[in-house]
C-alpha cells in the first residue's frame, strides 16, 4: 500500500487530470459469489457512463479510452479478487497506480479531475506495524504484524544472554549453603538465569520500540511471570500503544497469532481514536484548537488551519463527495487524515455528524 505520504503526492501528481477511480470490495471467496465484483464493477461502469455522457458529453471518449486501461487491468483476474479490496487510477493515457489491498473498501467508480482518494484512507491504518511477544521466562517469540500479515523475527532464549556470567554461577568453594565464602549452587542458577531472564526482556523492548516507532502498537502475552518483568520496562511515551493479553502462549501458531494480532490492533486503534476524538470534542467546547461538525470544519479547512482531518466511515460512505473534498483540503495543507470505525465512528457521527478536526491554532474572537 502507499503511505499517507505517497498518497498525498499521488494526488497532487494527477489533481490537474481527469482521472478514472475505481474501488473494488474484493470480500466474499463463496464459490457461489464467483465473479460478483466483475459484475458490480460493471453496474458502475455504466452508471458513471451515463452521467459523463449527460453532464460532460465531450469527455466520453476520454473515460472510455481509461476504462478499457482498468479493464485490462483487471484481465487477469478470474473467479476472486486476491486481495480485500481493490484500487485503480486511470487517465486517457494508461493506468497510474493500481494494486490489491488488505482492507475491505466501498465499490466506487468515479471519473474527474484528479484521483478519488478518500475511500483509500481507511486501508492506511493496514500499515502501521505492530509487534507481538509471546513469554516466559526462558522464551520470547517476537512477531512482526504489517498489512495483515505476521512474520515471526525473533525467538530469544535467556540462557543466551548470560555469556560469561554463568562461569560466575558456582561458587569458588564447594558448599550446599549459603554463607560468606559462597552460597547454594541451585541459588546461584536462579539468580544468573533471573539476570538472563531480565536481559531478555530488555531486547523484546528495545525491538519492539525499534519495530514500532514512531506510531506502531505492541501486544504482549505470556506468564505473568515474564510480563511482570518486561512490563516495567516500557517507557511511559509508549504506554498508550501497548496492550496486554493473558490468553497468549507460546505455543501459538502463525494463523493464532495473526488472528490475535489483528483483534489487538483493532482494539488499540479504537483506543486512539477515541482519545483522539476526545481532545477535539474537549477543545472545541473550549474555542480551542478542535472543531465539530461539517460546517466548522470546512471552514477551517479552507483557511488552512486543520492538523488532522476526523472522518466516520459512514460519512466517507454516504458522502463520498463532500469526504474527498475534505480529504482532498487537507491533503493540499499537508494535514493528516483518519478516517475512524466501530465506535469511535457512530461517536463521531452523534456529535459531529461525522467531521471534526484538530486544528494548527484557533481564531480569536473578534473584538469590538
Amino acid at each position: 500500500m502507499l503511505t499517507r505520504d505517497e498518497l498525498a503526492e499521488l494526488y497532487r501528481n494527477l489533481q490537474a487530470e481527469k482521472v478514472l477511480s475505481v474501488y473494488l470490495d474484493g470480500m466474499g471467496k463463496d464459490p457461489a459469489h464467483r465473479r460478483v465484483w466483475r459484475r458490480r464493477l460493471d453496474h458502475e461502469m455504466e452508471r458513471e457512463a451515463h452521467r459523463v455522457s449527460q453532464e460532460r458529453p465531450e469527455e466520453e471518449a476520454s473515460f472510455g479510452r481509461a476504462k478499457e486501461h482498468i479493464l485490462a487491468e483487471l484481465g487477469g483476474y478470474e473467479a476472486f479478487l486476491p486481495g480485500k479490496g481493490w484500487v485503480a487510477f486511470a487517465t486517457e493515457d494508461g493506468i497510474r497506480y493500481a494494486e490489491s489491498l488488505p482492507a475491505q473498501v466501498p465499490n466506487l467508480v468515479r471519473w474527474e479531475s484528479g484521483p478519488r482518494v478518500a475511500p483509500y484512507i481507511r486501508g492506511l491504518k493496514q500499515l502501521r506495524p505492530m509487534v507481538t511477544a509471546l513469554l516466559d521466562s526462558q522464551r520470547a517469540r517476537v512477531f512482526l504484524y504489517k498489512e495483515g500479515k505476521a512474520e515471526e523475527v525473533a525467538d530469544l532464549r535467556a540462557d543466551t544472554f548470560l555469556g560469561d556470567l554463568m562461569e560466575t554461577a558456582v561458587p569458588p568453594r564447594a558448599s550446599n549453603y549459603s554463607g560468606t565464602r559462597g552460597e547454594a549452587v541451585s541459588d546461584a542458577a536462579q539468580r544468573y538465569l533471573a539476570v538472563g531472564t531480565t536481559r531478555m526482556m530488555k531486547r523484546v523492548k528495545d525491538l519492539a520500540m525499534e519495530l514500532t516507532n514512531p506510531e506502531g502498537f505492541f501486544l504482549m502475552g505470556g506468564t505473568a511471570e515474564a510480563l511482570g518483568v518486561l512490563k516495567p520496562m516500557i517507557p511511559r511515551s509508549m504506554e498508550r500503544r501497548v496492550l496486554e493479553r493473558s490468553n497468549l502462549h507460546l505455543d501459538m501458531t502463525l494463523p493464532e497469532v495473526e488472528e490475535a494480532t489483528a483483534e489487538g490492533a483493532s482494539a488499540l486503534s479504537k483506543r486512539r481514536q477515541e482519545a483522539l476524538l476526545d481532545q477535539v470534542r474537549e477543545q472545541a467546547h473550549a474555542n480551542g484548537k478542535g472543531c465539530l461538525g461539517g460546517e466548522a470544519t470546512m471552514k477551517a479547512l479552507e483557511e488552512r488551519r486543520v492538523d488532522t482531518l476526523l472522518l466516520s466511515r459512514a460519512f466517507v460512505e454516504t458522502n463520498p463527495d463532500y469526504a474527498d473534498q475534505a480529504v482532498t483540503s487537507a491533503f493540499e495543507q499537508d494535514a493528516d487524515v483518519r478516517v475512524f470505525g466501530g465506535l469511535p465512528s457512530e461517536k463521531l457521527d452523534a456529535e459531529a455528524g461525522g467531521i471534526a478536526a484538530r486544528l494548527r491554532y484557533r481564531v480569536k474572537a473578534a473584538t469590538s
